[in-house]
């Protein structure tokens, strides 16, 4: 494992014929946003490029509309070229069964932000400074010399748009490069639209029925206090993977609380769960505690339970 710079990446990529990309699994714009700006610039040097995430849930429409698709190849059909590429992925779990492949490359090459990521490559990427990992990979493609060309911009965007939630908590350093994005053509208000305000009828439903059950604990959290909400299998099963995702960004508005968490049953007795936090909690220091990982204000894990138990843990650990 070495430390390694944008310029380290992309000395590294562009000695190479091709390149395996691999995003994490249940992909978000970051991660696969990310892939996509990154193999499209890849491709505009002349490599052949593949890129995957693992498992087979169908990407929602928002995402398929991301520049760049056409590189993307279904888990089994992986080749594994000599050099892989792991974006947005805090750990080598994340990428579940394409973690083979990335560990049989010859050159694996971690980019990511998450702060929990201790490196798991030849090189290591890895910079929490950043508010995505798209901004990273923007910068091996400036290393690279290739053109930010409309469609490579978009994917880089949709990476900042989600992980700054809209800009909300984005550092400085994201504004110039929003900017920036926006000039290579990038239709901000559409993109913004499309990825953070558009949501079927039917989500409407399943948020009231979560919102209306959320619970709040005045006293966890050293009394900064800590709201929460459960989405029990066969609600979560009622939706697509990607709109139970929005649904930690509607509890962490409680007013009342400084950390914000969902529960989501992916499978009977197995949760997902998502943290949040204003502006004085660090929730890796409670994801780390559960095996999970993540940013200072956004981190998850996974825990099994019935849905007393894993509140229960929770709120025995905050």
């Amino acid at each position: 494992m070495t430390a390694a710079s944008a310029a380290d990446v992309a000395s590294a990529l562009r000695g190479a014929d091709a390149v395996t990309i691999l995003c994490h699994v249940r992909p978000d714009p970051d991660t696969l946003g990310s892939g996509l700006a990154l193999g499209q610039a890849l491709v505009g040097l002349g490599m052949a490029v593949e890129v995957a995430y693992p498992g087979d849930l169908p990407l929602p429409s928002a995402m398929k509309a991301l520049p760049g698709s056409e590189l993307l190849v279904r888990p089994d059909a992986v080749v594994g070229h000599p050099v892989a590429v792991s974006v947005d992925a805090a750990t080598l779990g994340r990428l579940e069964d394409l973690g083979e492949v990335f560990g049989a490359a010859r050159e694996r090459i971690v980019v990511d932000h998450h702060v929990s990521n201790t490196g798991f490559g030849t090189l290591d990427f890895i910079d929490p400074s950043s508010d995505c990992t798209a901004s990273l990979v923007l910068e091996i493609i400036d290393e690279l010399g290739v053109t930010l060309t409309e469609p490579i911009a978009t994917c880089v965007y949709a990476g900042l748009i989600t992980d700054t939630g809209s800009f909300k908590w984005a550092r400085p350093s994201s504004f110039g490069i929003a900017a920036r994005l926006i000039e290579a053509g990038v239709d901000g208000a559409k993109w913004s639209r499309t990825l953070l305000d558009s949501h079927p009828f039917t989500w409407f439903g399943v948020a009231s029925a979560v919102l209306g059950d959320a619970k709040l604990e005045s006293a966890a959290c050293g009394g900064a206090g800590l709201v929460y909400a459960t989405v029990p299998h066969e609600l979560l099963s009622s939706m697509a993977w990607d709109e139970s995702e929005s649904l930690i960004d509607l509890v962490r508005t409680a007013q009342d609380a400084e950390v914000a968490a969902v529960f989501k049953e992916s499978e009977p007795g197995r949760w997902n769960v998502s943290l949040r936090s204003k502006d004085k909690v660090d929730v890796t220091t409670i994801a780390r505690a559960f095996g999970g990982g993540g940013h200072i204000r956004a981190a998850g894990y996974s825990i099994d339970g019935t849905s007393d138990e894993v509140a229960a843990a929770l709120l025995a650990q905050v």
